[in-house]
């Protein structure tokens, strides 16, 4: 079954979240990722906003799991720790 990553974003240090963006852009698409959704347009209904919210459609839960767990996305984090606020999930869809 395909599933989603979803990630809500608060980026505090844009270059150092540049870094981290290219590596998992990267990552991703060796995963067969695709994004849906990078940044745009959002209406926030309950919880806690972000400014930037990324949804990626991967082949499966698996595949969405292993490029997370990848040498290059591990990389792509170690930009992010510093230079963000966010939170991620995989989601199965009904597909």
């Amino acid at each position: 079954m395909p599933a989603l990553w979803i990630a809500h974003v608060t980026v505090t240090d844009e270059e150092a979240y540049g870094r981290y963006a290219a590596l998992a852009t990267e990552a991703i698409a060796a995963h067969g990722g695709v994004f849906i959704a990078r940044g745009g347009r959002f209406v926030q209904l309950e919880g806690q906003a972000r400014p930037r919210n990324v949804v990626a459609r991967f082949p499966s839960v698996e595949a969405a799991e292993a490029c997370y767990n990848s040498d290059v996305y591990q990389r792509a984090l170690s930009h992010a720790r510093d230079a963000s606020e966010r939170e991620l999930l995989i989601v199965e869809t009904s597909e």
